[in-house]
This record gives C-alpha cells, structure tokens and sequence, in this order.
C-alpha cells in the first residue's frame, strides 16, 4: 500500500508542477526529499550557513578544471543533438563561470564592483573510467517519449540504463550531464535539475538516497546554437544555454538569488540582493522587490543579471563574488575528487606539462614538454579509436593524412599520461 500512494503523491506532485512549466526544479526535488526524509531542509539550509562560515577560499589564482561528460538520450533524430551543440554549451560554461562573455558589458553600475572571474572552467573529458580516450560525449537511443517522473522523481530513470537512460560515470571524478526530453503531454514542464553535494557528513543520514549526482536539461535548452525552438506554451522563447550555468551553480552549492522563499529568505550569500518569491522571470531592471542592506553598497534593486536568478538568460550575465566563494568552497572541501580525481588510476592533475600547437592545425603540429626517457605517442579519434602510434615522438609529429575532425593526442610516459584535443582543418 506504501509504494501505491507514493507512487500516486509522485504524480501529484509532478502534475502540480507541470501546469506551467518549472524553469529549474532543484528546489522542488529538495521539497520532495523533505517530505521523504522530515528535517532534510533543515540540514540543507545548516549546510550552506556552515559552509559559508567555514570557507576556506584563499585565493582565486588556481583554476578549477571540471571534467565533464554529456549524456545525450534521445528517442528521435530532434533529440539527438549535434556535437556542435556541445561544444557551444561547454563553451557557454567556460564563459560564464570566467565572466569573458561579451554582454557582460549590460551589468548595472550597481554591481559591478561585486561580480567576478571564478576561475572555475569545464573541459569534456578525454578520458573514460576505463582509461580509454574519449571525446566525453555519450549517445543512448531510448523507447522513453519523456522521463518526466520516470524512475524517482523528477527525472531520475535518465540516469539509469535499466530505467532507459544511462547509468552515469564516476561521480566523483566527473560531471555528468543527461540531455533528455522531460515534457508534459508535448511541452516542456522542465527546463533541468541538479543535485548539490550529495556527501555532506552533516545532512541526515539518507537523504540523497534515489538521487544521483550531476545535472539534467531539457534538450532544447542545451546549446545557444541548439536547432530545437524552445517553445512553452506562448511561443519560441530565447536560449542562451544558461539553463546549464544555472543547474551548474545549484550543483557546486548555490541557492536561487531569492532564497526559494519570500524577502525573509536567504540564499547563505552576503552580496546578492534579497528578492521576493522567484524574483523576476524577465529583464525588469527597476524593480526592487525586498528592502536590505549590502555593505556600502546599501540597499540594491532585483539582481537579474545573476545566473541564479529566473530572469530572461539574455539579460543573465555574471556570479557575484560571494557565490564565487561558495562555489570554490564547495569545491575544495565537498568536491575535491572533481578536480584532483584519479579516474580509471590516472591522475586529473597532470604530471607533465604539454602543449600542442598550431590548433587547429592542418598537416604538422610542434609538441613541447614531453619528459626525457621513453615514451609512446597515439592519436586517437573523437570515438576513441587508435589512428596512429609513434614510439619516443620527435617535436614536430606529421598528421597529414588524419581527415578534418577533432582528435585526442595522448603522450604516455614514465611519469604518467597526459591528453591533449586538437583540430585538424
């Protein structure tokens, strides 16, 4: 009878949900692990408060590099996104998270002395947990029209083969990315969803039980360049692939700008602005929904051009310096495997320096800092096959004869391997 009437308040609460499309559903999937495990919320809000008070943010001179995989699931050829779509989305994440997007030049003189580089950038990964070289991108053909309340709520079947998605790759050494399709009869009833830290030792014991980490998004909203419309109901609306920077924020710790409450809430954040109740889901940049105090800076209006906001993501563009913090922080206390990981027993931190150059190139690249003592250089392609094998590789490496692609480089010596992607033109 239990599973009976969980199931039934599942579809319930997806129904109520769906009526009109949830822009980002991480807030709901932590309500809904509250109502599964009483005094989740609690936990949560007490781990962004000991966070915030714990941060062990030195500095911001070390950039972070995120390996990333994409999953794409998809039942139709629509579905089935081009790598070019991909490419767009990571790069729209390096972007964003490293403040070089040009409209950044549209911040409101009240912020800009509050916003910042992250020093946080995404690679896809060339490296799979097995160890093989990989373009980080993977394609799974499914019978599942939606995974909308498929296999845990919201959408959690993707995330499993057995449930017609697939199963995620380390958690601990990558991000992982399902592109799927969540409609509601046609439409979409989510644009994405992500899991923050599910391993802080001070949150109750099951509470991320049925969750796995990483990051969902509605295909159509994956890529600036995504040839889907986003449509919702009231017509084509415009992506930027910001729908990506949000969830990624969610995933390394932050909270909506508004607090996911009224002008009483907080997001655990010193420099963000309180804002009512979902703040603006458009560019309003005159209303001041909450009165408060940031510094000398004083009392600010509604910040929409913060990622974490629900405003329109063409008026998006910046993180503020205390979400920097937290994310770092995050990172190097929750997430550290992410970026000094050892998939597959290969270290993520490089243990010699290599630079591939011209690139993109089109006959003859110049390699430098290959270490002394044998070594073995292969080429392989963006599917992970071997094209080309050199035994102790020379500076300069002919590859004429490779057809136009993008190919991984791997140099293996006595002190490890090191990947590098490169172009021929």
């Amino acid at each position: 009878m239990k599973s009976i009437l969980t199931i039934l308040s599942l579809f319930a609460f997806i129904t109520a949900f769906t009526q009109q499309y949830e822009k980002c559903m991480t807030y709901q999937l932590m309500q809904y692990q509250e109502s599964e495990t009483p005094g989740y919320m609690q936990s949560v809000n007490e781990a962004f408060l000991r966070a915030k008070e714990s941060n062990t943010v030195q500095d911001r001179a070390t950039v972070y590099t995120i390996p990333v995989v994409v999953h794409i699931v998809y039942e139709n050829p629509d579905e089935n996104l081009a790598d070019s779509v991909i490419f767009n989305q990571i790069n729209r994440l390096n972007e964003d998270f490293r403040r070089i997007n040009a409209d950044t030049v549209n911040m409101r003189t009240d912020f800009e002395t509050i916003v910042g580089d992250s020093f946080i950038q995404f690679e896809l990964a060339t490296v799979d947990p097995d160890g093989n070289p990989t373009n980080g991108i993977t394609r799974t053909s499914t019978s599942v029209s939606s995974f909308l309340g498929i296999g845990g709520f919201p959408a959690e079947g993707v995330k499993s083969t057995a449930d017609g998605g697939i199963d995620p790759w380390n958690q601990l050494d990558y991000l992982n990315i399902w592109v799927c399709d969540m409609s509601f009869f046609g439409t979409p009833g989510l644009l994405g969803y992500a899991t923050p830290p599910n391993n802080l030792p001070h949150w109750p014991a099951g509470s991320a039980d049925n969750m796995s980490d990483g990051v969902v998004v509605q295909y159509q909203a994956f890529g600036a360049n995504n040839p889907n419309a986003l449509d919702l109901g009231g017509g084509p609306i415009d992506v930027q692939g910001r729908t990506l920077v949000h969830e990624v924020g969610h995933y390394l710790g932050l909270r909506h700008i508004w607090g996911d409450g009224d002008c009483t809430a907080q997001d655990g954040i010193d420099d963000t602005p309180n804002a009512a109740d979902q703040s603006n889901q458009d560019c309003n940049q005159v209303i001041n929904s909450c009165t408060d105090t940031i510094g000398v800076l004083g009392d600010l209006p509604d910040m929409v051009e913060n990622y974490m906001d629900y405003s329109e993501e063409t008026c998006q563009n910046s993180f503020t310096d205390g979400q920097i913090d937290m994310m770092r922080s995050i990172i190097e206390v929750y997430r550290w495997e992410l970026v000094n990981g050892t998939p597959a027993g290969l270290s993520q931190k490089e243990a010699f320096t290599l630079h591939v150059f011209p690139n993109p190139a089109t006959d003859l690249v110049t390699i430098t800092g290959i270490p002394s003592g044998h070594n073995n250089l292969q080429v392989y392609s963006e599917t992970g096959q071997l094209i080309m094998e050199i035994a102790n590789p020379q500076t300069k490496v002919e590859l004429r004869d490779l057809e136009k692609g993008i190919y991984i480089v791997r140099v293996t010596s006595e002190v490890g391997i090191v990947n590098r992607r490169v172009v021929i033109l």
